[in-house]
């Protein structure tokens, strides 16, 4: 199973164009916050994280899943992409092959089985480096399908999510998934599975507005910009400055609407401290 993720990195490695958010410039990867330039291989080691301003770059799906759950557990569930392009959108196909090139991704959501602290759990991630992360038609599929299988499971499903939102061409077919992937959140919560919804940056429109603010425990990355409109939008339509950090977690946190907000190199034992947890309280309750 170790070959797997070696696989992954090695084709992600040959990309000629690194995913959104992260520029290259003589063989450097550079960072959009403080214009740093550091080596692929130590931003990997760093967690994606700058070493310079401690900004949080975009994490590629597959990393993540490493980053996080136990050495060789990992087994990916595919879906095979049934509908590519529902409404003949124009550019659309090309813009989807050219995101598979740049993400090494067939879609923008990736999940399978895993353990996490030896404990089984369905994990899930909503790669930002796919067309911004944008729910379709398919990846609100994978996302269904996902929590569905937890349900029927009856085990802990965590997915990270980064995301702009719906895909716009996609248009109802695409704002049909927010209705979907809620409807499969409240079948896990029917079930008594635990449901831990982790935001990333960005974390916006439809997807903020359907599965991934309805975890049972909400987690966000330091800094994370989670909310519906963005906020030049907001800005626009009230007239009005926003407050410094408006958007941000930790700002979203203070009004209630997070549980924690849990630094990178800390989120797998935190997640595994979650999942131990309801374990034993769901033994009790039994």
């Amino acid at each position: 199973m170790h070959d797997f993720f070696a696989v992954k990195r090695n084709k992600l490695q040959r990309l000629k164009e690194l995913r959104e958010g992260v520029q290259t410039k003589a063989g450097k990867v550079i960072c959009k916050s403080c214009n740093q330039g550091m080596e692929y291989e130590n931003l990997k080691q760093n967690l994606f994280i700058c070493p310079f301003c401690n900004q949080y770059l975009p994490m590629p799906a597959y990393q993540r899943i490493e980053n996080i759950v136990d050495a060789g557990s990992f087994s990916e569930t595919k879906l095979k992409n049934r509908m590519r392009d529902p409404l003949n959108f124009p550019g659309y196909l090309e813009k989807k092959k050219k995101a598979e090139k740049q993400s090494g991704l067939a879609e923008a959501f990736v999940w399978g089985n895993a353990r996490l602290a030896d404990e089984k759990i369905v994990i899930g991630v909503l790669d930002g480096n796919y067309l911004m992360g944008s729910m379709g038609s398919i990846a609100g599929e994978k996302i269904t399908l996902c929590m569905e299988y937890a349900a029927k499971k009856r085990i802990p499903c965590i997915i990270f999510s980064a995301s702009g939102g719906a895909r716009m061409q996609e248009g109802l077919y695409s704002l049909m998934q927010m209705a979907k992937t809620t409807a499969a959140a409240e079948r896990m919560a029917e079930r008594g599975c635990l449901y831990i919804s982790v935001l990333t940056n960005p974390t916006t429109g439809g997807v903020s507005a359907s599965y991934a603010s309805l975890g049972d425990i909400l987690i966000a990355e330091p800094r994370a910009q989670i909310g519906f409109a963005g906020p030049r939008v907001i800005q626009q339509t009230i007239k009005q400055e926003l407050p410094e950090g408006f958007q941000q977690s930790e700002s979203v946190q203070k009004q209630g609407f997070l549980d924690l907000i849990v630094e990178r190199s800390q989120m797998r034992h935190t997640l595994g401290l979650l999942v131990r947890m309801h374990k034993k309280e769901f033994q009790y309750d039994r």
